[in-house]
């Protein structure tokens, strides 16, 4: 069987080609040939330089939490995997499969706030300020690749097990671009540290990353919440050691939610699908037939809040089946007595903005 350092190496000649085009299309807009559009308004771009995995979604429902008490605030992704094109505004009883499954759980956690999705952004953009003229700030989401629009602040998440500077371009690794590329971002964010800070060695990463004057580093981690009926937000229970789990779920790099749940609960039985997973009837068939033969006398399923959206789709289904599914929530918090340091940067830029 291949190992990833061989395939790696098989992948090399793909990724010089791949890199060498994105380092072609960069050149194009540093020097003007292809055009970028900078509006009047603070935007903020939230993204990675891998694939999947770093905990975009929480960080940018982070920002969300922050800021929509107090301004207006529109967000603003392509909207991955939907079936539709164009610009919409998210609304709380769309479909996943038409606006995107991040998109409607950003929606549907916060009704108030503008929720958009459109692959052409500038276009987006355009759109959002002209139906919603009180926005007073944009957030990009998962737009760090798009350079058609010069945001105002760049936010970029690299994974604390699997950091950018130990990765390589696509195919070969999961890079999206060169490493070079966290230079464009004014904050980093670690992400999905451990809990415990003590393991958290700063000075590592601040040698690592190579930090630019201009640049600030801040180390998150996940904590989880108490789940909650999918049908049902009022309906919660609290994981305990004789809670067996049986658990459904279609996101990139499960590894840290496994860990926390065989840390927490009993018996952990795993059902891993594809990131953005469209679950099909025959996925729910198997999910049916795991719960009825997992010998357990207190069991339940549990899946994150993304997977919930798209199964929540087949409401019919698993009540008259009586799936216990439970989604399962996140919040970040920031290491090292950081997170007002961080408000506070965010605040200021959109304070001093000028175009």
């Amino acid at each position: 069987m291949f190992n990833n350092r061989f395939l790696s190496f098989i992948f090399l000649p793909i990724s010089l080609l791949y890199g060498w085009i994105v380092s072609l299309r960069n050149i194009f807009y540093q020097k003007g040939i292809l055009k970028r559009t900078q509006f009047d308004i603070p935007i903020i771009c939230i993204g990675n330089l891998s694939v999947g995995g770093a905990g975009k979604t929480p960080h940018t429902e982070y920002l969300i939490r922050l800021l929509n008490p107090y301004i207006n605030i529109s967000t603003l992704s392509r909207g991955y995997k939907r079936k539709t094109t164009g610009f919409i505004e998210v609304q709380v009883d769309n479909l996943a499969e038409d606006v995107g499954d991040e998109p409607l759980q950003l929606k549907r956690k916060h009704p108030d706030a503008i929720i958009t999705v459109g692959e052409n952004r500038v276009n987006a953009v355009t759109k959002i300020m002209a139906s919603h003229p009180e926005t007073q700030t944009i957030l990009l989401d998962d737009a760090y690749q798009h350079l058609a629009i010069k945001a105002g602040l760049y936010i970029m998440l690299t994974e604390f097990k699997y950091p950018f500077f130990e990765d390589w371009i696509m195919p070969s690794g999961r890079l999206r671009e060169w490493k070079e590329g966290y230079e464009r971002s004014d904050i980093i964010i670690v992400t999905k540290c451990p809990k415990d800070e003590k393991q958290v060695d700063k000075e590592y990463f601040y040698k690592k990353i190579k930090l630019l004057p201009h640049q600030k580093v801040f180390f998150t981690y996940l904590n989880y919440l108490n789940p909650y009926y999918i049908f049902n937000g009022n309906q919660r229970f609290q994981l305990a050691s004789d809670i067996d789990i049986i658990l459904i779920c279609g996101i990139a790099k499960p590894e840290y939610l496994i860990k926390y749940l065989e840390s927490t609960a009993g018996k952990v039985h795993v059902m891993e699908f594809d990131d953005h997973q469209d679950f099909k009837n025959f996925h729910l068939a198997q999910l049916l037939t795991a719960y009825k033969t997992f010998e357990s006398n207190k069991k339940v399923i549990i899946t994150t809040e993304k997977d919930a959206i798209r199964l929540q789709q087949h409401r019919d289904f698993l009540i008259k089946n009586q799936l216990p599914i439970f989604a399962l929530p996140i919040e970040v918090f920031f290491h090292f007595d950081e997170k007002v340091t961080f408000n506070n940067y965010i605040k200021n830029y959109l304070l001093n903005f000028q175009v």
